[in-house]
């Protein structure tokens, strides 16, 4: 892959993983500044099962910025867009819609297969 398209990725995976470190540290001060008491246990389950939500999805994105702070690991290496499993190229389509991928659509086509036989 030519200079000019990793440093595109590079841009991009960079802008999403401070996207997701702006998110997480919002996440992270309403949370302690919310000083909400409330008396009436609907409203207080209600609360807390917002909150469960809201973790939820923050765990997904911790695993997302793992993975984005990988991609931008491999780009460093020189590794990025390359299969992990066949070490053939993967695709740039492939790489636009999903640029933390290890994996061409070919090899990740056949573990999701392997995934539901197993």
């Amino acid at each position: 892959m030519d200079k000019a398209k990793l440093e595109e990725f590079q841009k991009i995976l960079q802008g999403q993983l401070d996207e997701l470190l702006r998110e997480a540290g919002k996440t992270v001060s309403e949370m302690t500044d919310e000083k909400s008491n409330f008396p009436d246990p609907t409203d207080r389950a209600s609360l807390e099962s917002d909150r469960n939500f809201e973790l939820r999805i923050r765990d997904r994105e911790r695993k997302l910025i793992m993975k984005i702070r990988e991609a931008l690991e491999r780009i460093e290496n020189g590794e990025f867009g390359i299969c992990e499993s066949c070490e053939e190229m993967i695709g740039e389509a492939r790489l636009k819609a999903r640029p933390v991928t290890t994996l061409c659509i070919d090899c990740k086509t056949e573990q999701e297969r392997q995934e539901k036989i197993g």
